[in-house]
């Protein structure tokens, strides 16, 4: 107990006070965003910064290269976002039960920092574990039970750090959890795409409980863990839309029995070439009365004009939506000497990004 009242107390008096933001909360009928005070409706229109084109993560440069952090910022305010999703990795900030890491907490208190100077707002997306060399051999050790202590040790200290910013929209609790299927699991990792692992697992054995049961107790237990130290910021779970996917079905996490905590939902939308008709149909099934965020989004499967009908057709629907941005600009893509087809469709798309911003950000349909 001791211990924890050193590192919170301290983490409380370090963290960002500066107030040049507005806080940015769910509005009195609960189906939008507004800005704390004027009450102004604010529509997301971000980039997630997951890792640069190097393939690295954020907290593993962030230190030694800040400098690059500071131009990446830059050059994200520069093509019309307003949010910023990042993505933070349990073995870097954990060093072991129930020690955190203080250079990565300090660390995280500077980017905050940034995100108010440059007047983006972080989607703070917790407990990654993309890079299996991160993963401490004691974590995939741990029982389903001591995992998730740990998972809600890193969330207090990460919200002890982050309570005070008004640079922060969201804590997401994960990216795309999953659970075990009929059978148990060995592995807490799901399939790899790309060298990392964006799939995480819950637990490897129902052990005779509901798939509800389970999800509700996990995210009952990150959030009572964050609202220990802030009670202000918005909390969501960014999922894989399995009714999309499976082309039928009701989601888990933003069901009547497990969202009830949730202040808004998060989606990760890759509409299907030919199927935007399809996804929009999906993508109402997510529509529970709560803001809305298609928190990822890229032409990865379809065309870019299709992705533009998308987004243009959930409008509707929608209160955000979040793409990427790998570290380059659509010019450095262009005028890089080995660049690839895919160099130059992220060109398009930050350009085709770009241009959609102002008429995104105003969006007022929903």
């Amino acid at each position: 107990m001791r211990f924890w009242f050193v590192v919170f107390a301290f983490y409380g008096m370090a963290s960002v006070s500066v107030q040049a933001m507005p806080a940015i909360r769910v509005s009195d009928d609960g189906e939008h965003f507004v800005l704390e005070g004027s009450g102004e409706r604010f529509v997301v229109w971000g980039v997630n910064y997951d890792h640069n084109t190097a393939g690295e993560l954020l907290d593993e440069y962030w230190i030694e290269r800040w400098d690059e952090v500071v131009e990446d910022f830059s050059e994200i305010k520069q093509l019309g976002a307003n949010c910023v999703r990042i993505h933070l990795q349990v073995g870097k900030f954990v060093e072991a039960p129930g020690r955190v890491n203080q250079a990565a907490l300090d660390q995280l208190a500077e980017l905050l920092k940034l995100a108010e100077r440059e007047g983006l707002y972080l989607d703070i997306t917790g407990l990654a574990c993309y890079h299996k060399s991160n993963v401490p051999g004691w974590y995939d050790q741990q029982s389903e039970e001591e995992r998730w202590k740990t998972q809600a040790f890193f969330w207090e200290a990460v919200a002890s750090v982050c309570r005070d910013s008004p640079a922060v929209f969201c804590y997401d609790l994960m990216n795309e959890p999953i659970l075990a299927g009929r059978q148990p699991e060995t592995d807490w990792l799901g399939g790899e795409l790309g060298g990392k692992f964006f799939v995480q697992r819950l637990t490897l054995d129902l052990a005779g409980r509901s798939r509800s049961d389970v999800a509700k107790a996990w995210v009952d237990q990150m959030v009572d863990a964050i609202r220990n130290h802030d009670d202000r910021h918005l909390i969501t779970v960014g999922v894989i839309p399995w009714v999309f996917a499976f082309g039928g079905g009701k989601p888990l996490f933003y069901s009547p029995e497990v969202s009830e905590r949730l202040d808004f939902v998060s989606v990760h939308f890759y509409p299907e070439k030919e199927q935007v008709a399809k996804a929009i149909i999906a993508l109402k099934a997510y529509d529970i009365g709560k803001p809305l965020v298609v928190e990822e989004m890229f032409p990865m499967k379809c065309s870019e004009r299709e992705l533009v009908e998308f987004v243009r057709a959930s409008k509707s629907i929608a209160d955000g939506w979040i793409s990427f941005y790998w570290g380059s600009t659509a010019r450095q893509l262009r005028e890089t000497e080995d660049a690839t087809i895919a160099h130059a469709i992220t060109a398009s798309w930050l350009d085709q990004f770009k241009a959609m911003a102002e008429e995104m950000k105003s969006v007022r349909g929903k």
